[in-house]
């Protein structure tokens, strides 16, 4: 059993209240559980409790063993003489506070209905991906429905926190976040940490100052490492001399990467790290700021559009430097530009949501992932199997949030099929 556990069971209440009483025999009235508190300090705060003919405020502290008490240290901190409760599964030694006074102490095993301790142990113990695999088809379609919903909006929430934290690494600069975010998306996993590499060694200030895409070109290919052939063409060495040029003028000194840092391997060559810069130049390029477009798009078909710009002559032509194609490639597909309003402009959204208060910009990246119809996947696919139907992007995002913040780690108690499972279903 995790301590957890009785957070939760003290938090719903789901124990015998019969005859409930301290260790001491002193009768226990529950007039207020508390607020459940995940920060340090005691686990419920402002709860009210009637403990014999006194009234008591104040917090309550929960362990699997009341020795855990001394094993914390709490004898010795005067934040934990606030405690009016000790709740625990089993008493196994008198706690105090810092001034030696007796801390109440009531003890739930015993306690707690057997069918739940046995549901709990079933989840807990689990030996499939899914915990709850056996209960699935028990649960409420609106249980799993709403769960999903929140999972999805978590998700975001997280993806957004972390585009905050690379937005106060750039001291609060949220275009230079987006180029960022950006450059990152454009490593399509494969060449996510080379794109994140130029994205620092490039500042957007040096880009935005250029006044053709030939220069965004030449920038962005010399940073990548891609113009140092001895026996290039006349384009390459036209980039080349460019780029030597803005290297001095912008003191970009030797920041940037080398070819040997890209990945080609078993790659398609529309999906080469090559190309993919041709596509950022055509962005970058464009005269309305990247992410000022983000947040005023307003339909997908806009947001696809943000994307799929047209690249330079050079590389309809090319898919690597020196190699032609026959194929005439003018810019992004459409799948490409839907993985990128996934993985760049939802974050970007979310992030603002998270640090503007306006929970419309959230809305908006919900409804830019409904609308993109996407693939399964190996997280969707696990659900699928228990008869959920994936329909579209934010589908796929909410059972990966699902699954990784709560089935792989097994955090069902957390968890609204979990709770039902516990509350209602009957034993599998």
């Amino acid at each position: 059993m995790k301590e957890e556990f009785l957070h939760y069971i003290w938090q719903h209440q789901y124990f015998d209240k019969a005859d409930l009483a301290t260790v001491e025999g002193e009768p226990v009235q529950v007039v207020r559980v508390g607020f459940y508190n995940t920060d340090s300090g005691p686990d419920f705060k402002e709860a009210k409790l009637r403990i014999g003919e006194v009234e008591w405020a104040g917090s309550i502290e929960i362990h699997l063993r009341a020795s855990d008490w001394q094993r914390h240290g709490h004898e010795a901190d005067q934040k934990y003489d606030q405690i009016i409760l000790h709740v625990v599964w089993e008493d196994d030694a008198p706690i105090t506070r810092t001034d030696g006074s007796l801390i109440p102490t009531i003890a739930l095993k015993g306690k707690i209905d057997l069918q739940l301790l046995n549901k709990y142990k079933q989840l807990q113990l689990s030996q499939h991906t899914i915990p709850c695999e056996n209960y699935w088809p028990l649960i409420p379609e609106i249980t799993k429905t709403m769960m999903l919903e929140r999972a999805l909006v978590e998700r975001l929430e997280q993806k957004g926190e972390e585009v905050l934290q690379v937005y106060q690494s750039y001291g609060n600069d949220w275009e230079q976040t987006a180029y960022h975010i950006l450059c990152k998306g454009f490593g399509f996993k494969i060449n996510q940490e080379a794109f994140e590499r130029l994205a620092k060694a490039l500042p957007l200030s040096v880009v935005r100052r250029q006044q053709s895409m030939f220069q965004v070109e030449a920038l962005l290919y010399g940073m990548a490492g891609f113009l140092e052939i001895p026996e290039a063409k006349v384009y390459v060495q036209q980039l080349a001399k460019e780029f030597s040029f803005l290297q001095h003028k912008y003191k970009l000194g030797e920041k940037g990467l080398q070819r040997h840092h890209w990945n080609f391997l078993r790659m398609r060559p529309a999906n080469f790290p090559t190309v993919r810069l041709a596509q950022l130049a055509a962005i970058l390029f464009q005269p309305q700021a990247f992410f000022s477009k983000v947040l005023t798009a307003q339909t997908i078909k806009e947001y696809e559009v943000l994307f799929m710009v047209p690249v330079s002559a050079y590389w309809q032509q090319h898919y690597d430097i020196g190699k032609p194609t026959k194929a005439l490639q003018a810019g992004m597909g459409k799948s490409s530009a839907h993985n990128l309003i996934i993985n760049v402009a939802v974050p970007l959204l979310a992030a603002y949501a998270n640090y503007t208060g306006e929970r419309s910009y959230l809305e908006k990246a919900i409804e830019l992932l409904e609308k993109v119809k996407e693939a399964s996947n190996k997280y969707t696919r696990l659900y699928e199997e228990l008869g959920w139907s994936a329909k579209s992007a934010a589908d796929n995002q909410a059972a990966l949030g699902l699954f990784r913040n709560y089935c792989q780690p097994v955090n069902c108690l957390y968890c609204s099929i979990g709770n039902k499972i516990l509350k209602q279903t009957p034993t599998a």
